[in-house]
């Protein structure tokens, strides 16, 4: 039995003996994480139940680890003053989360019924836009002046820091502006009555607290960051964002864009019925159905064509698969490079090239394999129309999965949306055109 297993059991056991006292040491002992998994196997009315017994503490932990279907259904059936009681013992920006996902109404009763100091630091960071810098931070903030000693500054810390998380020593001036980095191994070892000024880094890398979340990330990741301060317009101090929200952020945004690219959303699996999921889906599904006919307009077109080589429909298929699934190959490559910054729209020519030149490797390769097939059924005038319609129909899908998503997202489009599901239909119609053309050019010698 792993500990997933034993946790969910020690659920079940507590919540058929209140007074349970190894279930209930086994729940207290256990990681926030851990439990919230519990959670989601549990029914929904044996969550608030077993969620009444945690410790005030550990159970504002556990919503925050919460999915959001989960955390409202559990919300719902909890009192508003048992909710505003955990909320004011969680870190705002988590606090916040939770606020985010409740109705205005919900929202504003909650608000009212937590201490005043707690929610107005909630409303602080909602008013901040959904994805960005500002949703992300924790206004504790290790902040130096920088006329204090190190050993001020040292004092100053053991009184600041309270939470078991990362933190940073950042110095400012008067005004609260950022204007270094403290390192802790200088600040340790430098002289206690010497001036945090003389031992700050003042090339500190921060955010603004309107910059979007996938931006923060790119930066913590390129910079190998712990934690990296938030600033405001006026590069006045207000926040630090930590490594382990980053890491949330990029789970989050991987997943986002392999639903988006499938023609889907990551909230259908949380909170959506079968009739909303089917909703979600039909446009796209519409869309690919359109564009597919069109490969059926085309195909009817050179009927006549496929009635005197008959064999010419056994290969369509081949051929719309693989330079469908190069298109496909090209798009995941392009979406994930744009995602994470390996990709850079203002040298948009470096991806093109490389995907230029692998293209035509793999429909090369693919083309004499087609080829040699074609000769063996058919006859040398086949084995030219197939190799040709294979090699030309990869290098097309390949350069249009490349420039698509770089062309969406210079329009400002999500290209994860809009080089979706229909990509490999719209391949499909390429690659059924091309080859049922030039065979027809070439019908005199096919027949």
């Amino acid at each position: 039995m792993d500990e997933n297993e034993k946790l969910l059991h020690a659920a079940e056991e507590l919540l058929q003996d209140r007074n349970d006292v190894r279930a209930g040491q086994a729940l207290a002992e256990a990681h926030a994480a851990d439990i919230a998994h519990v959670f989601q196997q549990l029914p929904g009315a044996d969550r608030a139940t077993i969620f009444r017994s945690l410790r005030p503490d550990q159970a504002g932990d556990v919503l925050s680890e919460l999915d959001d279907a989960t955390l409202l259904e559990l919300v719902r059936s909890l009192d508003d003053v048992e909710v505003s009681l955990i909320l004011d013992r969680m870190p705002p920006e988590h606090a916040a989360d939770v606020v985010d996902e409740l109705s205005t109404e919900h929202a504003e009763k909650i608000l009212d019924l937590m201490e005043d100091e707690k929610s107005e630091e909630i409303q602080e960071i909602l008013e901040y836009p959904e994805d960005s810098a500002g949703r992300l931070m924790s206004a504790d903030v290790v902040a130096i002046r920088e006329t204090s000693t190190v050993e001020e500054a040292i004092q100053h810390i053991r009184k600041t820091v309270t939470e078991e998380r990362p933190f940073g020593v950042y110095a400012v001036d008067d005004h609260g502006h950022l204007i270094g980095r403290i390192p802790l191994r200088r600040l340790l070892l430098a002289n206690p009555r010497s001036l945090v000024l003389g031992i700050l880094e003042e090339d500190v890398v921060s955010v603004n607290a309107t910059m979007d979340k996938e931006e923060v990330a790119r930066l913590v990741a390129k910079y190998d960051l712990v934690t990296v301060p938030v600033v405001d317009d006026q590069n006045r101090l207000v926040g630090t964002i930590s490594v382990d929200d980053v890491i949330d952020i990029v789970q989050e945004e991987a997943s986002e864009d392999i639903f988006r690219m499938a023609g889907s959303d990551a909230a259908e699996l949380e909170r959506r019925s079968p009739r909303q999921v089917a909703m979600l889906r039909l446009p796209w599904v519409l869309l690919t159905l359109l564009i597919e006919m069109m490969a059926g307009v085309v195909i009817h077109f050179f009927d006549k064509t496929l009635g005197k080589v008959i064999l010419l429909a056994s290969f369509m298929p081949v051929i719309q698969a693989i330079s469908g699934n190069t298109g496909l190959q090209s798009v995941t490559m392009i979406v994930r490079g744009l995602a994470t910054g390996q990709v850079q729209l203002v040298r948009w020519w470096e991806p093109l090239w490389r995907q230029i030149q692998t293209s035509m490797i793999i429909g090369a390769v693919c083309a004499v394999v087609v080829g040699l097939i074609g000769l063996l059924w058919h006859s040398s005038a086949f084995a030219l129309v197939v190799a040709i319609s294979m090699f030309v129909s990869v290098n097309l899908s390949g350069f249009a999965g490349t420039a698509i998503p770089m062309v969406s997202k210079r329009l400002g489009f999500d290209p994860a949306l809009t080089a979706g599901p229909f990509e490999t239909a719209f391949q499909d119609v390429l690659g059924v055109t091309i080859f049922l053309s030039l065979a027809t050019v070439l019908l005199h010698w096919l027949v």
